[in-house]
């Protein structure tokens, strides 16, 4: 059977129900430490929550039209902190607190000895995905470049070898992730453009560790930051042509919402590109229309047989509804000129 053209997609996240977590203390920030505050539900009935919350996150992206879907990343907090805290080597108990990039305190993992992987964090999210739809599945881990940022070393010479620890933790999840069925596998790194010249050292040396030995298609995913958290967003990458290097097979950028010069799109010629064609910066549904047009756009850089319509990022912020109208026109968008070529 052909390889369907144009295939839509997910980031990840889905907006989490309003009885799963609290809004109000999620709207604060992403978390790079545990957050138990964020929950609705009490202990005693969390994981079942949590699992119900995924079924409607998976029937909605089935309903939408979606072609590669996830579970919505409904159990985590935020995209990284879930992994991140359940690392030997990371102090959950007495995290850090740094001043980041725009003057705030944030508390972040210290690292007090070596990065090792104990056990499963997202198999069982993979396997409880894998048994509830027929849908090709994806599922996303925090990059190791990324998780490395968003920690304090205290006990690694320096920060590429604490990347490398964490690449190898990654790497371990990964393969059990491909165990349990998942059909791809993604690495969220925002965080290489936020040090361009760190990311330039090891950025790339650290993420094909982390996909060594697999074999489904994998993707690096790279954005500006939720359009929740992040108003103002720049129009180019400040480190975005050095992931050609990568192995892995799809790289994911934003577009929607920053208008992308997509003129980027050319360093790219062995990789599929999954393209930011919905903006979660306007809470607007864009129609159909709307993101045909942007898809179109993104043709005159990439085949077809290697464009993967998206959204610019995440969904967890929006409005479950929104997010919902959302989907629905980047796959009919999808559809629209998928006919247009085939």
């Amino acid at each position: 059977m052909a390889e369907l053209l144009l295939p839509s997609t997910v980031v990840g996240s889905y907006p989490q129900p309003d009885w799963l977590v609290d809004r109000e203390q999620l709207a604060k920030g992403v978390p790079r430490v545990r957050a138990h505050e964020l929950w609705s539900v009490s202990e005693a009935f969390l994981e079942q929550a949590q699992d119900d919350a995924t079924l409607l996150a998976i029937r909605d992206m089935e309903r939408a039209g979606i072609d590669i879907i996830t579970d919505g990343e409904m159990r985590r907090e935020s995209y990284s902190n879930r992994f991140a805290t359940a690392l030997e080597g990371v102090d959950i108990d007495a995290p850090a607190t740094i001043t980041n990039r725009s003057g705030r305190s944030v508390q972040v993992p210290r690292v007090v000895g070596k990065i090792r992987r104990r056990h499963a964090v997202e198999v069982r999210d993979m396997q409880f995905l894998r048994r509830n739809t027929e849908r090709r599945a994806k599922i996303t881990l925090p990059g190791p470049f990324t998780l490395a940022q968003q920690a304090k070393n205290e006990f690694y010479r320096d920060d590429e070898e604490m990347a490398l620890d964490f690449a190898a933790a990654v790497n371990a999840e990964a393969r059990d992730l491909q165990a349990a069925g998942a059909d791809v596998i993604q690495l969220d790194e925002p965080w290489v453009r936020n040090d361009p010249q760190a990311a330039k050292r090891y950025a790339v040396k650290a993420i094909n560790r982390a996909l060594e030995g697999l074999t489904v298609p994998t993707v690096v995913h790279v954005c500006f930051g939720y359009a929740a958290v992040v108003n103002e967003k720049p129009t180019g990458y400040a480190f975005l042509p050095e992931l050609a290097d990568t192995v892995a097979a799809q790289i994911s950028i934003e577009a929607a919402q920053p208008k992308l010069d997509l003129g980027v799109l050319k360093a790219f010629s062995r990789h599929k590109v999954m393209l930011g064609v919905v903006d979660l910066g306007d809470r607007t549904v864009e129609t159909p229309e709307v993101v045909a047009a942007r898809i179109r756009d993104g043709l005159r850089y990439v085949s077809a047989e290697r464009l993967v319509p998206a959204p610019d990022c995440g969904m967890k912020y929006l409005p479950r509804e929104v997010a919902f109208g959302k989907l629905q026109a980047l796959a009919e968008g999808a559809r629209i000129v998928r006919s247009e070529i085939s």
